[in-house]
């Protein structure tokens, strides 16, 4: 049955099949795995995705796509969930509490909200490979000195790798975004062991950094006690600093009301 696409939920649903079995491959998906899918849509990559392995569990916005794809005799096997994903709890998902392979042609509007929730649930999956808006995929894979270098890339850098996979054309989405789209993946690393305290910290002082992006650090931070670090360059600005630059900031930089970070 075909469904026309929801401006207000972001849908752009793939119909090229070859450009599926393309994603199915870059995927790599195996007979032992758990997968779980973020708005599968009319269910193309669904149907492909549940062939190869042994439990998917699905989440779908959508009431009339939900009931579309709980209804097929195809996907019996599958699991489907009617709710907004940000909305809710691994615990709903059926598909344990470690390894799960996240997949999704995610909603553009809702891609840093999407990201950031499975940050932090960052022990419970082991891969994801998401479609995401061309500019978000540059801005998460962005390397330090480019305009597109920004919190979006130090914050998820530092949780996790990330991959630009291929680049998609408008034209195999229906109806068409005005975009290119590039499929990526997120790998979770634990190269910066931060518990939540310092995770808060790390956060408050990139935000902090990146709010006034065109200032030099000295001033965008002048809220921070800067002197114990030693080590960065202050007339510098946010977007000239590594990920590991940021992250020794943040351990090392002080408080100094009105500005509140963990201790």
């Amino acid at each position: 049955m075909k469904h026309r696409a929801r401006r207000q939920w972001g849908q752009n649903f793939l119909k090229d099949s070859n450009l599926l079995n393309k994603l199915v491959a870059l995927i790599d998906p195996e007979p032992e795995d758990f997968i779980l899918e973020i708005g599968p849509g009319e269910g193309a990559l669904t149907k492909k995705l549940s062939q190869k392995v042994s439990k998917l569990t699905a989440v779908e916005i959508d009431e009339r796509l939900y009931s579309t794809l709980a209804s097929q005799n195809e996907l019996k096997h599958c699991t489907f969930i009617n709710d907004d994903f940000l909305k809710t709890s691994w615990n709903d998902y059926g598909l344990g509490s470690q390894g799960i392979r996240v997949v999704g042609n995610i909603p553009y509007n809702i891609t840093s909200p999407i990201i950031f929730k499975l940050l932090e649930n960052r022990s419970k999956w082991k891969d994801a490979h998401l479609m995401v808006q061309k500019e978000v995929a540059d801005r998460l894979a962005a390397k330090p000195g480019g305009k597109e270098y920004g919190r979006l890339t130090v914050m998820v850098q530092s949780q996790a790798n990330v991959e630009k996979l291929i680049t998609i054309p408008p034209d195999v989405f229906v109806p068409k975004p005005k975009v290119d789209s590039i499929f990526i993946s997120i790998k979770p690393h634990s190269r910066f062991k931060m518990d939540e305290k310092m995770y808060a910290r790390f956060d408050a002082v990139v935000r902090a950094a990146f709010g006034q992006r065109r200032k030099m650090l000295r001033n965008s931070l002048a809220d921070f006690d800067l002197t114990k670090v030693k080590s960065i360059n202050f007339n510098l600005r946010p977007e000239t600093l590594s990920v590991e630059e940021f992250v020794l900031l943040s351990n090392k930089i002080g408080r100094i009301n009105p500005v509140e970070i963990p201790g």
